[in-house]
């Protein structure tokens, strides 16, 4: 038996910041703001934008390009951003509703922005586990970007932060069939990128919202640093080949990397230790990183300017703060999916 992705849906907010904005926040030269970190514009929420509702958006395109009926859904798994419409809440059971998918049950799961290649396990998993589960919903909705301080040159790295949406129809006997995924986490990063004010250990106080500790920030940056060059690319190139070859295939075979955004320089490097060409990937230099929707807005991207075609075989990868590096392989091949940019 197969499982394999039935529809994907992409919500990306009207609002963009290009990089002069960013530029000008940050106190960074443009150069640096296009070259180095890879932004030449991203999309910021507007007034709507909240986390769960960009979810059902981009549900609702999936559910559209799989031609499937809400109530065919047995479970809907929300994937998403911690950082949702409410603190302490179910942004599953909220989507569930918003959709239609009366029968479904419902939980939230995150690991960051190596959220969807997880997920994706998941939802596989129990397919194959129980009879009874034919069709999930995978969906996210990402806006971190609200705990970016630009000032704080320790957290220049996630001025590529945006906000969106993403989601995918995941179902039993379905082409496009997701085979094996590897993830790799670090528990010594755990405590190392955080946002120090709103958890048990420091509730939202006014003192804390004045010096800034609501925002995301960098413990210790230089050990951070250190530490993270000698595993980050060891570890990204290590899941994508173990994922491929658990798979059955090798890293040759790949025919597109669907990559989470990252500075350009590490993006590049990825793709030189594996041996790729540029154009098996797209480098998301127009949307900067919207978190674990990356690599399904990748895919369409990759579907709408012809660089993914049945048979082909994609691979997702992303990493995230934690730290977690994870890689899904898929093997594409439906001739019905086709992205168009209503898609995206």
């Amino acid at each position: 038996m197969q499982v394999g992705i039935d529809g994907m849906g992409v919500y990306i907010p009207d609002n963009f910041w290009d990089s002069q904005k960013i530029a000008e926040l940050s106190d960074l030269p443009l150069w640096v703001v296009e070259e180095k970190l890879g932004i030449k514009k991203k999309p910021m929420p507007g007034p709507q934008d909240h986390t769960a509702a960009m979810g059902v958006k981009a549900a609702i395109k999936a559910i559209k390009m799989a031609n499937c009926d809400p109530l065919e859904i047995d479970a809907v798994i929300w994937n998403g951003s911690q950082h949702k419409d409410y603190p302490i809440w179910l942004a599953g059971t909220y989507v569930a509703e918003q959709i239609g998918a009366k029968r479904a049950w419902s939980f939230d799961m995150e690991a960051e922005c190596g959220s969807m290649m997880v997920g994706m396990k998941v939802a596989k998993s129990l397919i194959t586990s129980d009879p009874k589960i034919n069709t999930i919903l995978l969906v996210s909705g990402y806006r971190n970007c609200d705990f970016v301080n630009y000032k704080n040159s320790k957290t220049r790295f996630m001025c590529d932060l945006g906000a969106g949406g993403a989601a995918m129809i995941i179902k039993r006997n379905a082409s496009n069939v997701i085979l094996e995924t590897v993830t790799i986490t670090d528990g010594t990063f755990s405590e190392d990128v955080v946002v120090p004010m709103g958890g048990t250990k420091e509730p939202v106080n006014c003192e804390g919202i004045a010096d800034g500790r609501g925002y995301l920030d960098v413990v210790n940056p230089d050990s951070m640093k250190e530490r993270l060059d000698k595993l980050s690319m060891d570890n990204f190139v290590k899941v994508i080949r173990m994922s491929v070859e658990q798979s059955g295939y090798n890293v040759s075979d790949i025919d597109y990397l669907a990559i989470l955004h990252m500075k350009r320089s590490a993006h590049e490097e990825v793709l030189k230790r594996l041996n790729l060409s540029s154009d098996k990937a797209i480098y998301l230099e127009n949307y900067g990183h919207t978190g674990q929707n990356d690599q399904v807005l990748s895919l369409l991207l990759g579907l709408e300017e012809g660089k993914v075609k049945d048979g082909d075989l994609v691979v997702f990868v992303g990493a995230g703060i934690g730290y977690i590096w994870s890689a899904t392989t898929i093997v594409w091949g439906k001739e019905k999916v086709h992205a168009k940019s209503s898609d995206i």
